[in-house]
């Protein structure tokens, strides 16, 4: 029987690649210099596309595969797949749930504990000779029993929650609604009066054209000098432009960010920055969660081709 053709929008790990080829005819899209060309001469063939949650799939390249029929996302976020254009012609869209929510919350957790704690700028310290040169390392602040805020309490953020409770943390968050699993836990509807009761803020939530800039100007200036914002969701739910500003000034404490605006080429505005953690978009980055996560791709992709029902779908 012929192999499905398929889209592949950005590159996978060896692990990954190979399989889908042996499932799959592949067609490259991020390896075409005219990608344009490209989807014309490949896109009437297509019937699933293999893609990655920051590359998505937009309404142009959906249009120019007529016969496309799934959508398969390497990612929890499907944020960047226009879903009306799905929706209008019946095109099923898959995603990567709970494989990666763990991976995703020990991040978060270390990047508060990193910052907190300047443990990059300590290392710095030893290395080149301060720590011998000028004696101790400036204090810090401490996490244990402070206040923390989760922006979403979905999978991932009840994951955050429940690592923060060893840290004898007082926990609250906000959601669109008051969750029955949230023992323990302060709901409060409103995100800037959750920022304003916590010293750190973790931004959980999945993006939507609703939550664009969810933590905005209010939010930041609500969590305050003494603050920490720290995101492991997507980039589009912080206004980077009233974040940049408030850490500048220092009217935020600090960040940390898994996620940015046009990834990779960040703002370098905030390269200059010291009061700011940046990590490369790796929150899932484990060898473990990252086959996990490829072999929920092409399962997905394989039972929808086998007239199975989708394991994991979005729409």
């Amino acid at each position: 029987m012929a192999k499905p053709h398929i889209l592949q929008v950005g590159p996978y790990p060896q692990w990954d690649e190979e399989p889908l080829n042996e499932a799959f005819q592949v067609h490259r899209y991020f390896e075409a210099e005219d990608k344009q060309a490209f989807l014309s001469q490949v896109g009437p063939q297509v019937r699933g596309i293999a893609t990655r949650g920051e590359l998505g799939a937009n309404r142009t390249m959906i249009e120019a595969c007529p016969n496309l029929e799934v959508i398969s996302v390497y990612g929890v976020g499907y944020d960047a797949v226009d879903l009306g254009a799905c929706r209008e012609r019946g095109i099923r869209v898959t995603n990567t749930p709970d494989v990666l929510t763990n991976d995703v919350a020990d991040l978060g957790i270390a990047m508060m504990l990193v910052q907190s704690r300047g443990i990059i700028g300590a290392e710095t310290w030893v290395k080149d000779g301060s720590w011998a040169a000028k004696g101790l390392y400036p204090l810090k602040r401490r996490v244990w029993g402070r206040k923390a805020g989760v922006l979403g309490l979905g999978r991932i953020g009840f994951e955050v929650a429940k690592r923060l409770r060893g840290f004898d943390m007082g926990i609250a968050y906000s959601d669109v609604s008051a969750k029955p699993y949230a023992e323990g836990m302060e709901f409060v509807s409103d995100p800037v009066e959750l920022a304003r009761r916590s010293d750190f803020l973790f931004v959980t939530l999945a993006a939507s054209a609703e939550t664009r800039h969810i933590v905005g100007r209010a939010v930041i200036e609500a969590l305050g000098p003494e603050g920490m914002l720290i995101n492991i969701s997507r980039a589009s739910n912080i206004d980077e432009e009233a974040l940049l500003e408030a850490l500048e000034s220092r009217q935020l404490g600090s960040a940390a960010l898994d996620v940015f605006e046009g990834e990779p080429k960040l703002n370098p505005r905030f390269l200059a920055l010291d009061n700011v953690l940046l990590q490369p978009h790796h929150a899932s980055g484990t060898v473990e969660t990252r086959k996990a996560m490829g072999q929920l791709v092409r399962d997905n992709l394989m039972a929808h081709f086998d007239g199975r029902a989708l394991l994991t779908p979005v729409i």
